[in-house]
């Protein structure tokens, strides 16, 4: 009997921090902010990729930051479909995650959405489907395994 292993890549929820965390930190963060995504996005969570990249200081400049030595610049890939009032719940959620464990001032934080259709998201086992409020985007290829 195969053993499906699921690795899909989408949403992606990239943050560029010109600051670096302790390991512990980052994979708690990681993990809040999937069900953060959960949450708003009224999906699960298991699917939802999270990386932080982490610079130097000089590295990263955000004009308004009021501190310029915290500055998170993030890129979310998301699927279409999501209203507008989600994508600004999910912002202020995450924003005060990073305020809370990493003492980012709201002021060094600067999201982008990018938004694309579900096939746009490719992995080993398939692509997903366009996105729809409560499914689970990943049931499709689990009937294949």
């Amino acid at each position: 009997m195969r053993v499906a292993r699921y690795t899909a890549s989408m949403p992606h929820l990239r943050f560029d921090l010109n600051f670096t965390p302790s390991a512990g930190d980052k994979t708690r963060f990681a993990a809040a902010v999937a069900e953060h995504f959960g949450r708003v996005m009224n999906t699960g969570t298991e699917h939802v990729a999270v990386s932080l990249r982490c610079c130097a200081p000089e590295d990263l400049h955000f004009g308004r930051a009021a501190d310029p030595a915290r500055v998170a610049l993030l890129d979310f890939d998301v699927r279409r479909g999501r209203t507008m009032g989600q994508k600004r719940e999910l912002a202020l959620a995450v924003i005060g995650e990073l305020r809370k464990t990493f003492a980012v001032d709201p002021s060094g934080v600067y999201l982008v959405y990018t938004e694309h259709d579900g096939p746009d998201f490719q992995m080993e086992d398939g692509v997903l489907p366009s996105w729809s409020a409560g499914e689970d985007p990943l049931a499709g290829l689990r009937k294949r395994g």
